[in-house]
């Protein structure tokens, strides 16, 4: 998908806002509906740290099933509604967040979320890069056989190697398309993973001579279940689910501004986060209860459960599974944002194809340097912390959109630096944004490193966001 436009009549200070990643999507080229949408949470979901997230929470809130349930349930149609919030500008004017941003924190001052985004994006995408990399290496062994061990280059074997830059490789041929093969890429992981998944459900159920239900039953279930434990393992598990899902909340205009009208994004997010959810963790559920029985233990780790089938069959379809989830959430968690936020910092010269390159070197960096360096090192708090400055980022752009602004935007000004302009502001940044963000993120970031503020886990996201909110409606004046 293209977002190109006439330049004829485009003024030097709107180029140097505007290129073919930022640029309004054109109302006839809006062509997601439901099932891409449904499509973007499928994604998202799927992937081997998903499986392993929903598959603990059974066991480490020591809740029983239903409990767990409903708190997914409860999880996905919160973040379903914050998602159709932070959508709908996407929708209404074809702009992506980096634009949107703009609006409240003015054309100059859009850069620091942009950037602060793109920052965490561009570290996942390398690290997800190395992680569907060992999916692939997994595949080439079963295949050909080959020995995977030997001497070793920073952390990694010569296949290893090879499979690390054949993946890169991969992404870079999708993302030189464009949005298109982006879509069409994800329409396809989404379904097959799931299709695989059944398959291995299958495969269990029969190896586990039917015990698999009973299983699925009784070995999650708590011993001595309390009313108390209950509430307070629901109330865990869905500020986790939330906190998983934060980044992608704050920057949905990104995936929105495509969709064909606001109907089609609130049907595939209600699809797609509610029943992706419940699907997926009750797929992970039961293929760890068989595993249970046939292995005799707990395995939230789906490639130990293939390790310990020593099946060939099993392994090439599960390593091709694991590759189409990883690359799929990396493409929607991590891609997307990077490209658009790092394009954001110099419009006129960096485009979605150079914004990409530079999304990709930085991964070859990363995930080449994760096994030997970054794994090892150990950066959770430094990402944790870039994130959580996003939380008042969320609630300053909603209130700016809905209250202040009123749901009305002058596009052609959020791509203008002309000083008169109505995003401008003082030299192109929003003093009243900077002071809600400061005060909101100095608490968010404190609850990743003050150990008093610790308990409130997931929940840190939705308070920050709030606090931020709430600051720049209270100094902020309401558009005439």
């Amino acid at each position: 998908m293209t977002n190109t436009r006439s330049r004829g009549n485009t003024s030097s200070s709107e180029m140097d806002l505007h290129n073919d990643s930022l640029a309004p999507v054109p109302k006839e080229e809006r062509t997601w509906g439901r099932f891409e949408v449904f499509n973007i949470w499928a994604n998202d979901i799927q992937s081997l740290f998903g499986y392993s997230l929903v598959a603990s929470l059974f066991i480490s809130y020591g809740v029983t099933g239903y409990t767990a349930f409903a708190a997914l349930i409860t999880a996905g149609l919160l973040v379903m509604v914050l998602v159709n919030i932070s959508g709908k500008p996407g929708v209404d004017h074809g702009i992506p967040y980096p634009v949107l941003a703009r609006a409240s924190m003015g054309v100059g001052g859009a850069r620091l979320p942009a950037i602060l985004r793109a920052t965490v994006a561009v570290f996942w995408y390398g690290a997800q890069t190395y992680f569907a990399s060992t999916a692939l290496e997994l595949l080439l062994v079963t295949l050909t056989g080959a020995d995977s061990g030997g001497d070793t280059f920073m952390g990694l074997t010569t296949l290893g190697w090879i499979s690390f830059l054949l993946v890169w490789a991969f992404q870079i041929a999708i993302f030189s398309h464009g949005m298109n093969w982006v879509g069409t890429f994800l329409n396809v992981a989404g379904p097959f993973v799931y299709a695989v998944m059944i398959g291995l459900l299958v495969v269990l159920w029969q190896k586990s001579d039917g015990q698999l239900w009973e299983a699925a039953q009784t070995i999650f279930a708590p011993e001595n279940p309390t009313f108390s434990s209950e509430i307070s393992g629901f109330v865990a598990i869905v500020g986790t689910m939330v906190a998983y899902f934060a980044a992608v909340m704050i920057n949905f205009s990104d995936f929105s501004r495509y969709s064909k009208d606001t109907k089609s994004m609130v049907q595939g997010n209600l699809a797609g986060l509610p029943l992706n959810m419940v699907l997926f963790s009750a797929l992970a559920l039961l293929i760890t209860a068989g595993a249970a029985v046939i292995y005799g233990e707990k395995i939230v780790n789906p490639t130990e459960i293939v390790e310990k089938a020593d099946s060939t069959i099993l392994s090439i379809i599960a390593a091709i599974t694991f590759f189409a989830a990883t690359v799929g959430i990396n493409l929607v968690a991590n891609f997307i944002p990077a490209v658009n936020g790092i394009a954001n910092m110099a419009p006129a010269k960096l485009d979605f194809k150079r914004a990409g390159w530079i999304t990709s070197l930085f991964a070859l960096v990363i995930g080449g340097l994760w096994v030997s360096f970054i794994s090892e090192v150990g950066i959770s708090g430094f990402v944790n912390t870039l994130g959580a400055t996003l939380a008042p980022l969320y609630g300053i752009m909603v209130v700016d959109y809905y209250w202040v602004k009123q749901q009305r935007l002058k596009v052609a000004e959020l791509y203008s630096n002309d000083p008169q302009g109505a995003y401008y502001y003082s030299k192109g940044w929003n003093r009243t944004a900077l002071i809600a963000f400061a005060v909101g993120a100095t608490f968010s970031v404190a609850t990743v490193w003050v150990a008093a503020l610790s308990d409130l886990s997931g929940y840190a996201w939705l308070l920050g966001a709030l606090l931020g909110g709430v600051i720049y409606k209270v100094l902020m004046p309401k558009a005439a």
